[in-house]
C-alpha cells in the first residue's frame, strides 16, 4: 500500500484489501514496527505498533471464538475512546460478527435497549464504572454471556461469572496462535466486503436511535473516497476525541487510520484534551461544533483575564487578519503578533486539515478559526450514508455552506420552492443496507435508492451545498414569518457567554429564546465584577447576568432580519443535558422533549408574565437528587409586534 490513499496506485490493492482485518494484517506484515496508536496514561504516551495492533485483534478474536462466540453475534463496546475499543471492533469483524458502539455516558435504559436490540453476546467494557452499569442491569441483559473489562483496577471484589479480564483473553489467544499459527489468517481471509460489519446508532433526535447496518467493504470504499477529497499520509497524527460510537469517529479513528496508516492518539481525559493536543501537534482533527465553540469561549475567557495592552493587540491582530482574509490574503503581521502563538497554544501548529460535523456550526465561529489560520472545513452527512459525503476543498471554503460532494456521492435538492430551497437527498457507495429489525423505517427513508435526509437546503451557483435546518424544525410564526431555529441558535452560541440556546416561536406572534449560560465563562465574568453567587441556578438569576445576556442577544439581533429578531428570552435554571433526554449524545437539541418538558415556561413567556416560578427536582447521574425553587425572569428586548398585521415574509435565504 502506498503512503497516501490519494494515490491512484492504491485503487487496485483496495480491491483485495476490502475489510478492516485484511488491511490491518497487510499493515502489520509490511510496516510491523511503525507506530499505529498512542495512548496517554498517567502522563506518559504509550505507543503501539501495527504489529501490536494486529496481535491484540488476533488474540481477542481467536479467544472469543474458542469461548463459544459465533459468527453473526454482536460484540458491544462500552467506554471512552481507548485502543481496546478499536481492537475489539476489528476483532469482531475478523470473527464475522457485528460491532456496536455504546456511548460511555449512556443511561441504563439506553444500554438495555441497544444490547437487547443488537442481541449482543459480548460487551467489551472499559473499566469498573462501566462494569457496574452492566451488572446493575441484572436480568435486563440476558443475552450477554461475557463482560470483558480492560482496566482491572477495582475489579477484584466482583465474582460475576460473566466477567473476564482482557489480559486473560490475550493469553488464551496467544496459546491458540502457538497451537494453530495459520488459524487467524484463515479467519481474516474468510471476511468478505459484503458482510454487515458495523451496527451504528443514529442520533435519535426524535425518539430512540435506530441501528443502521453498514457493510465492511462499502465502509472501506467510502473512507477511500473521503481520503481522495481530504488526503493524508502515513505517520500523520490524529487525536481521537469524539465518541467512537459516532459514525464520523469510526471513519477517522478506524477506517481512515487503517487505510492511510495514520497514528491515532488517545488523550488521557477529556479535561486534559487541550494540553494533550498541544503535546501531539496533530496533522488532522475532527471536533464537534460544541468543542470548537468551547475552544473559542476559552480564548475569549483568557482575553477577559489579560491586560488591556494584550487585549488591544489581540483586537488589532484580528482586525488585520480579517481585512487580509477578505482580500484572499494572509496578514504576516497578524501572524507574528498573535496567530502563530495562538495556534501553538491550542495545539494547532501542524494542522493540515481540521473538520467539524455532527451538527451545524455558526458561520461566525467558522470564520473565527479560519481567521486565526486553522484550516477548518465543514462536513455534512448522515450515519446511514457512512458519515460525511461533502466537504470544503482546500482553498474553496464557503462559511455558509458544507462544501461539495465526494467523488463517490450524488446529492440532489428536490421539491424546491421559488428560491431553490428543498429537501436534500443523497446516495453514496457507503450507503447503509437497512435498519436492524425496522424495515418500515428503511422503506420510508430510502426511496428509489436515495436517502431522504429530512434536511432543507439549496445549492449555490458555485456548487456548494447550503444546509438550512431539519425540514420538520423549520417553522412559521402566527404572522407567517418563516425562520430556521438552528441558524439563529448558532449565531447566539458565537457569544462565549451562551452555552446553549433554543429558539421558540412556532405558531406564536414573535420569536423568543430559552438560554443556558456557559457557566465557566459567566462565573469568571461575575467574579471579576464582584457579584456573589453560589451555583449555576443562582448565577443565572442575577439581574446583572440578565443585563449582560441582553447585550449579547441584542448584538445578534442587529444581524438578523427584522421579522426574525428575538423579542424575549429566559435563562434556564440548569444546563440542557443528554442524560435528561434534552440533547442527543452528539449534543443536538431534542425540540420535542424541550417543548414538552418546559411547556409551562414557554407558555409563560407568551402570556407576558414577568416571572416564572420553578419548583422541581433534578436527578444527577449518581442518583442523588436536589430540589430547585427559584423564580425565572422573562426579559424583554423588543416590544411585542403588532399582531393585527399579517405580512408574509420569506427570509429563508438569509438563514
Amino acid at each position: 500500500m502506498a503512503s497516501s490513499i490519494s494515490n491512484n496506485e492504491n485503487d487496485f490493492e483496495m480491491e483485495s484489501l476490502n475489510t478492516f482485518p485484511k488491511i490491518l494484517q497487510h499493515n502489520a506484515k509490511n510496516w510491523p514496527n511503525d507506530v499505529s496508536m498512542r495512548e496517554k496514561e498517567f502522563g506518559i504516551w504509550n505507543e503501539f505498533t501495527w504489529n501490536d495492533y494486529n496481535n491484540r485483534v488476533k488474540w481477542l478474536s481467536t479467544a472469543l471464538l474458542d469461548m463459544g462466540v459465533e459468527k453473526g453475534d454482536a460484540i458491544a463496546l462500552l467506554g471512552d475512546n481507548r485502543p481496546e475499543w478499536v481492537w475489539g471492533e476489528v476483532a469482531a469483524h475478523a470473527m464475522r460478527c457485528y460491532s456496536i458502539g455504546i456511548y460511555q455516558d449512556s443511561m441504563h435504559d439506553e444500554v438495555i435497549y441497544l444490547l437487547d436490540s443488537s442481541g449482543a453476546t459480548v460487551v467489551i467494557a472499559e473499566n469498573e464504572e462501566q462494569c457496574d452499569k452492566l451488572l446493575e442491569l441484572g436480568d435486563g441483559i440476558p443475552k450477554v454471556k461475557y463482560i470483558v473489562y480492560c482496566d482491572p483496577r477495582g475489579m477484584r471484589k466482583y465474582d460475576d461469572p460473566r466477567l473476564i479480564d482482557i489480559e486473560t483473553l490475550y493469553k488464551r489467544g496467544q496459546e491458540i496462535d502457538k497451537a494453530q499459527p495459520t488459524y487467524y489468517g484463515q479467519l481474516v481471509a474468510a471476511t468478505t466486503p459484503e458482510d454487515t460489519a458495523i451496527y451504528c446508532t443514529t442520533s435519535g433526535t426524535t425518539s430512540k436511535p435506530k441501528i443502521a447496518l453498514l457493510n465492511g467493504g462499502n465502509f472501506v470504499k467510502h473512507c477511500s473516497a473521503y481520503l481522495r477529497a481530504d488526503p493524508r499520509n502515513a505517520g500523520d497524527n490524529y487525536v481521537s476525541v469524539l465518541p467512537l460510537p459516532w459514525i464520523m469517529e469510526q471513519v477517522y479513528a478506524v477506517g481512515q487510520a487503517l487505510i492511510a496508516r495514520q497514528i491515532v492518539n488517545f488523550v488521557e481525559e477529556q479535561e486534559t484534551l487541550m494540553s494533550d493536543l498541544r503535546e501531539i501537534g496533530p496533522s488532522f482533527v475532527l471536533l464537534a461544533p460544541r468543542v470548537w465553540e468551547g475552544i473559542l469561549a476559552d480564548v475569549q475567557a483568557r482575553m477577559m483575564d489579560s491586560t488591556p495592552l494584550k487585549r488591544k493587540l489581540f483586537n488589532y491582530a484580528m482586525k488585520l487578519a480579517k481585512e487580509s482574509q477578505a482580500q484572499g490574503k494572509k496578514s504576516w503581521l497578524a501572524d507574528v503578533l498573535l496567530m502563530k502563538a495562538l495556534r501553538d497554544r491550542l495545539g494547532f501548529s501542524f494542522l493540515k486539515s481540521a473538520a467539524t460535523g455532527g451538527a451545524a456550526m455558526g458561520p461566525d465561529t467558522f470564520r473565527f478559526f479560519q481567521t486565526i489560520g486553522v484550516p477548518l472545513r465543514q462536513l455534512y452527512g448522515q450515519t446511514e450514508m457512512c458519515g460525511a459525503y461533502t466537504i470544503h476543498h482546500e482553498g474553496d471554503v464557503d462559511y455558509d455552506s458544507v462544501g461539495v460532494a465526494f467523488d463517490n456521492a450524488q446529492v440532489k435538492v428536490i421539491n424546491t420552492d421559488e428560491e431553490g430551497v428543498g429537501e436534500i437527498i443523497a446516495k453514496t457507495v457507503g450507503m447503509f443496507t437497512g435498519y436492524l429489525n425496522n424495515q418500515k423505517a428503511y422503506d420510508e427513508d430510502v426511496i428509489d435508492g436515495w436517502m431522504q435526509t429530512g434536511d432543507a437546503g439549496y445549492f449555490k451557483p458555485s456548487g456548494h451545498l447550503v444546509v438550512i435546518d431539519r425540514i420538520k424544525d423549520l417553522a412559521c410564526t402566527s404572522n407567517g414569518v418563516q425562520y430556521s431555529p438552528q441558524y439563529i441558535e448558532n449565531k447566539l452560541k458565537f457569544s462565549s457567554f451562551i452555552g446553549e440556546a433554543v429558539i421558540l416561536g412556532k405558531d406564536r406572534p414573535y420569536l423568543s429564546a430559552l438560554i443556558c449560560i456557559r457557566f465557566s465563562i459567566v462565573a469568571k465574568w461575575a467574579e471579576q465584577q464582584g457579584y456573589a453567587f453560589t451555583n449555576y441556578t443562582n448565577l443565572s438569576t442575577l439581574p446583572q447576568v440578565y443585563e449582560k445576556m441582553s447585550e449579547e442577544i441584542a448584538r445578534v439581533n442587529e444581524s438578523l432580519p427584522e421579522a426574525q429578531k428575538i423579542h424575549k428570552f429566559l435563562l434556564l435554571y440548569k444546563e440542557l443535558d443528554a442524560d435528561d433526554g434534552e440533547l442527543t449524545r452528539t449534543r443536538k437539541v431534542r425540540r420535542g422533549v424541550i417543548a414538552d418538558k418546559y411547556g409551562d415556561i414557554i407558555s409563560s413567556i407568551y402570556e407576558d408574565k414577568e416571572k416564572v416560578d420553578i419548583d422541581t427536582v433534578i436527578v444527577f447521574q449518581d442518583g442523588t437528587k436536589t430540589r430547585i425553587q427559584t423564580a425565572l425572569t422573562v426579559a424583554s428586548l423588543l416590544p411585542n409586534p403588532d399582531t393585527s398585521t399579517n405580512e408574509l415574509t420569506s427570509e429563508r435565504r438569509a438563514s
